[in-house]
């Protein structure tokens, strides 16, 4: 499967998609904005409450096409994003206040720099979190060979699993999926992630195959330890829930299947406002693979880089006008303020 951007998809066009959202039909062109949520519980503008996270998607080259992806990753984009980018981001974070550098992609083990970045940030003292896709780790000898590195290294690994069975997993990520996923899992298990006792972290994160919310956290993650260990005799820490956004491949999905207006609806109708308290982007910075600065990786997606009045690049870093800036919002928020919430670190209430 091809990412929409090589095929010269209408999708790949992210002014494409915010048009889609606010005006593909006259049911969403009738719906609440997200802003007259926000102004409802005095939220809006929305302001970020200080950067703790310092997350970098360090390109959208990926081995695998998922068909929910929101980046549109795959073997066939070649962003990725330069030793030079790295070392800005690398001096910004030697003048940051965040503590956790959350790397993800694509696969963000496909950047030919990624290792000499983690051997740097962990240098510094930062808590690292890698995004994995988890069947890159039985690739070439290069990538099964990264557990090892990232425990050298401390580095706390995220996992994408859709679910504990075959079916629905390769159903959604391609098949073979599952078994490579599991095969990582082992392989990570093995060295002491997610193991009790262990301080290598070991998390997995689920979003739901269809249209719908994805259920509990709580009992979703129950029901993951239970099965996991059952079937393979795997262990982790966490799991996450993040509900998919109405962006990219996603959002091909909701159209192809006339899911998207209801869907939409059920997002803003799920609309809490103790999730909204909380969305990522108050906490969260976010560095595109060319170093354009994004108030979380959704809206770098959608190409809506941070507002005007703050620093737009990494190379122009200034954290006390950043935290001070106004936080861009479209429809596409309320996918974080449904229901429980959802962030990078899945649930928010």
């Amino acid at each position: 499967m091809k990412s929409l951007k090589t095929q010269h998809h209408k999708l790949s066009d992210p002014a494409y998609q915010l048009h889609v959202l606010n005006d593909h039909s006259e049911s969403l062109r009738n719906q609440p904005k997200f802003r007259e949520k926000l102004e409802e519980i005095n939220l809006y503008p929305l302001k970020p409450t200080g950067i703790e996270i310092f997350q970098m998607n360090v390109g959208y080259m990926c081995n695998m096409t998922c068909k929910h992806c929101h980046v549109d990753a795959g073997p066939d984009r070649t962003e990725v994003m330069s030793k030079e980018t790295f070392k800005q981001c690398l001096e910004a974070l030697r003048n940051s206040k965040a503590e956790t550098v959350d790397l993800t992609g694509g696969a963000p083990e496909m950047n030919p720099h990624f290792r000499w970045f983690v051997e740097k940030v962990s240098a510094l003292g930062k808590h690292i979190i890698v995004r994995s896709n988890l069947t890159i780790l039985t690739t070439a000898p290069k990538y099964q060979a990264m557990p090892k590195f990232f425990a050298e290294h401390g580095v706390e690994v995220t996992c994408s699993l859709p679910f504990y069975n075959k079916s629905r997993t390769d159903r959604q990520r391609g098949e073979g999926t599952y078994d490579r996923s599991v095969e990582a899992l082992k392989k990570l298990n093995a060295i002491g992630y997610g193991k009790e006792g262990s301080d290598l972290e070991l998390n997995l994160v689920y979003n739901p195959a269809g249209a719908f919310l994805p259920g509990g956290q709580e009992s979703l993650e129950k029901d993951f330890k239970r099965q996991l260990k059952r079937k393979h005799g795997i262990t982790f820490n966490n799991l996450f829930t993040i509900t998919n956004l109405p962006i990219s491949r996603y959002l091909n999905f909701l159209l192809e299947s006339g899911n998207l207006e209801e869907y939409m609806d059920r997002l803003i109708t799920s609309f809490n406002p103790a999730a909204a308290q909380g969305v990522m982007c108050r906490n969260t910075i976010s560095v595109g693979w060319d170093g354009t600065l994004y108030d979380c990786d959704f809206n770098q997606m959608l190409e809506m880089p941070v507002e005007e009045q703050a620093p737009r690049h990494i190379s122009e870093w200034n954290e006390l006008k950043l935290n001070n800036r106004e936080i861009k919002i479209n429809q596409h928020c309320f996918g974080c303020t449904a229901g429980a919430g959802s962030s990078c670190g899945g649930a928010t209430t």
